[in-house]
């Protein structure tokens, strides 16, 4: 059984930086960051090949946030800085059971999901 757990989210103030962490276990590999704010569709934050080499960024996160990951820990990572009131919304970590080299960055691209986690950034 697939199993992703997430933590790091919380309430920070604008300009501070937060780090996310989502592990995965039962054979999925965990790969992107997704988010969602009440109304609106889950959205596209950061992904990352299952080796780590490549990434890709939607363009409101770039040169603020870092996607990495750790293979023995089967963990990926979103570091966020310089983090603004618009970031606010729950965070999903997703994952998938493909080794291949292309960075998935749509919703359907993913099989698993984590429960989410809260990022609030106060003004």
């Amino acid at each position: 059984q697939v199993q992703l757990v997430e933590s790091g989210g919380g309430l920070v103030q604008v300009g501070d930086s937060l780090q996310l962490s989502c592990t995965a276990s039962g054979g999925a590999y965990a790969k992107a960051w997704f988010r969602q704010v009440p109304g609106k569709e889950r959205e596209f934050v950061a992904a990352i090949t299952w080796s780590g080499s490549r990434t890709d960024y939607a363009d409101f996160v770039k040169d603020r946030f870092t996607i990495s990951r750790d293979l023995a820990k089967n963990t990926v990572y979103l570091q966020m800085n310089s983090l603004k009131p618009e970031d606010t919304a729950v965070y999903y970590c997703a994952a998938d059971r493909r080794t291949a080299e292309w960075v998935i960055s749509v919703v359907g691209g993913y099989e698993y999901w984590g429960q989410g986690t809260q990022v609030t950034v106060s003004s």
